[in-house]
């Protein structure tokens, strides 16, 4: 996280037990309580219908809560018009006037605020060297690759300095070399300006690569709020697990849970621990999870305490820095492991029969 988010001493954005119904029967959004740090960089993340772009529309301005507050800066911001709010929007699709140059796009924002020519200028000038598109103000956006589109768009959100953004899967549009690369240049302009931004994606990589903190979303509620990493290596339940990275599942039922650890019968009838989660007594079915990068199936590389168990190689995949072997482990024949390409790391075989292990640190018991 950032320095600013890190010693905010009151939340800069905040949802306030927000609900949001279409028909006035189904809520999209239930009960959202959610409180962004000035400086911060939050990603909403989630599957489609999830509820997350609704947030971000309610928030801008666009869509009104059926129920709850929302604060800017403190103040209610529910009745307050989008044009009111002073807040930067970047959309997947661009939004520039297609009759407009590059420079009359960005100037816009600045005369509807009255701002004097000579002072607009500079700041037009400043937004385009900010995402390298200074020699670009003469063109129209028809003239302009999609990449430079969305530096544009960008460039447009955050040339009345406003304090927040908001980022509705701008990178959606977007090569995948491209999109990696504005990734970064968003990630480092915010950081560069300390302004707080609000992030709308479904795709997973780019939450944990850009975010200080991602609130998975589903069924219009936040499964889990946290860092990247936390999110990545302590999902709460089976849905963040899934959803966040690639994650292997082992299904079975809780057998003991002393000092910390559950034994986990597998419906194969092995028994493993697990670091219980969200189970909480004996009999309780269970999902334990793995991540692939900490199995491991050399042996020489097991560390004391790792469990082991026999599998049987379906797939091995060369993939340059890493393999990715597909394994049947305990009656599931998608248990994946990815191993680093070193000089010691052999190649499987499909057939092969081999035992794999990890530490019980490792693995999660998670809901049903």
């Amino acid at each position: 996280m950032t320095e600013n988010a890190r010693t905010a001493d009151a939340a800069f954005v905040e949802f306030a037990h927000v609900q949001k119904s279409y028909d006035g029967e189904t809520l999209v959004v239930k009960d959202l309580n959610l409180d962004i740090g000035k400086g911060e960089f939050l990603t909403m993340l989630g599957p489609s219908g999830s509820g997350k772009t609704t947030c971000l529309m309610m928030l801008a301005g666009f869509e009104t809560a059926t129920h709850g507050e929302i604060r800017l800066g403190g103040r209610p911001i529910n009745n307050i018009p989008p044009y009111k709010r002073g807040i930067g929007m970047v959309f997947q699709n661009y939004a520039l006037f297609p009759h407009m140059t590059v420079a009359e796009n960005l100037a816009f924002p600045l005369e509807v605020r009255h701002i004097g020519r000579t002072e607009r200028e500079a700041k037009v000038a400043r937004a385009l060297d900010m995402v390298q598109m200074g020699a670009f103000g003469g063109r129209r956006p028809a003239q302009l690759s999609g990449g430079q589109q969305q530096r544009v768009a960008l460039a447009r959100a955050l040339v009345f300095e406003p304090e927040l953004v908001l980022m509705d899967e701008p990178l959606g549009a977007l090569d995948k070399q491209l999109r990696e690369h504005m990734q970064f240049e968003i990630k480092r302009i915010a950081d560069n300006l300390g302004i707080t931004v609000v992030y709308v994606t479904h795709d997973q990589t780019e939450a944990l690569t850009m975010s200080d903190r991602v609130a998975v979303f589903d069924d219009g509620r936040i499964q889990q709020l946290a860092p990247p990493d936390v999110l990545y290596e302590e999902p709460e339940n089976s849905f963040v697990a899934q959803f966040i990275g690639e994650n292997n599942t082992l299904v079975g039922v809780v057998r003991e849970i002393n000092d910390g650890v559950a034994l986990v019968e597998l419906d194969d009838g092995e028994l493993i621990d697990a670091k219980p989660v969200n189970v909480t007594r004996p009999g309780e079915r269970t999902r334990v999870s793995i991540r692939p990068e900490r199995v491991e199936f050399n042996k020489a590389r097991l560390q004391p305490g790792a469990h082991t168990l026999k599998a049987e190689v379906l797939e091995f995949i060369y993939m340059g820095d890493i393999f990715r072997t597909r394994l049947r482990v305990a009656g599931n024949d998608d248990f994946i492991v990815k191993t680093r390409n070193a000089p010691d790391q052999r190649r499987m075989q499909p057939g092969e029969q081999i035992e794999i292990g990890w530490l019980p640190t490792d693995c999660r018991a998670l809901d049903a």
